[in-house]
């Protein structure tokens, strides 16, 4: 106990540390966003990273893509820490955004019951409402939106594309695309946190986008850990073939060995890539400078 706790604070100071330390020119620093929507400002609720990168200079005509993510929970939060996986997408080019769209914690219990009984809808707008906000005060450029999410965060991503047009492309990191079949395989205490945010067996159906294949019309590309116990893998294979069958460009990476949330280096990293060159071919338009070998897209190769 005493050794863990050792480790945590460690850890703490390292973080103090590396606030202070950390000077170099390719790290991009975040901004916080406020704006208005729905006649109610909320304040600190997205961090925007815009791309950074001292080797290379955009034209001043031109607006940088931007990479939308959208946390877990779903009521957890995103945090204003360096995350060098947001790096790695700002170093490139990207502009990135984490949104704390209603219903996550750390503004109170009032907006965090915004969620209640509106999972898949208020996520979901104030995510668009953010992507939009940017195009508008021209920060990005508002024909390559792309939006991110793993777990619930994996959800909404899936439930946006479905149910709005606002983004170009997608990826969703063992994401849950079938409501009905999560409450049915998840512990029990578990499914009565599920009724709170979604409601009525109506709306489970209605708020799960499996339902809606018809309305998807952008690619898609989906990444699942095949020991996974909390959304199984059949999610990500039932929602790839349905958009294949619907002739979007899409893909499926299965990793051996993962579970809820990657932890082996070697899949972290090869997610990372694929995304980039996934969102670089069918969104950017342009060439990643990066040697990474593209896996093949259903629909598109």
């Amino acid at each position: 106990m005493i050794k863990h706790q050792k480790s945590w604070i460690s850890r703490l100071f390292g973080l103090l540390h590396l606030q202070v330390q950390i000077t170099s020119p390719i790290l991009a620093l975040q901004s916080l966003l406020n704006f208005q929507h729905n006649f109610l400002v909320r304040r600190r609720m997205r961090t925007i990273i815009p791309p950074q990168n001292p080797k290379y200079q955009a034209s001043q005509e031109e607006k940088p893509p931007l990479l939308l993510q959208t946390h877990g929970g779903p009521t957890d939060e995103a945090h204003g820490i360096l995350n060098l996986n947001i790096q790695f997408w700002t170093s490139r080019g990207w502009a990135f955004v984490d949104v704390n769209y209603g219903g996550s914690t750390g503004y109170g219990r009032k907006f965090r019951e915004r969620l209640l009984k509106q999972w898949g809808i208020v996520d979901v707008n104030d995510s668009c409402s953010c992507a939009q906000f940017l195009v508008d005060n021209g920060k990005v450029d508002g024909e390559r939106l792309c939006i991110t999410g793993e777990s619930a965060g994996g959800y909404t991503t899936l439930a946006t594309l479905a149910f709005k047009n606002t983004f170009k492309a997608g990826s969703s990191l063992y994401g849950i695309a079938d409501l009905k079949s999560l409450k049915e395989e998840i512990p029990k205490f578990e499914s009565y946190y599920i009724d709170n945010l979604v409601g009525s067996e109506k709306d489970f159906f209605e708020s799960s986008p499996i339902n809606y294949v018809d309305q998807f019309s952008c690619p898609i590309i989906l990444f699942q850990g095949l020991e996974d116990k909390v959304v199984s893998p059949e999610q990500a294979k039932k929602i790839y073939k349905a958009l294949k069958s619907k002739g979007l460009p899409v893909a499926l990476v299965e990793y051996e060995g993962e579970q809820h949330g990657f932890r082996m280096a070697e899949n972290i990293k090869f997610t990372l890539e694929q995304q980039m060159v996934f969102f670089s071919r069918l969104v950017g338009h342009f060439k990643v400078a990066d040697e990474f070998t593209p896996i093949k897209i259903d629909n598109f190769d």
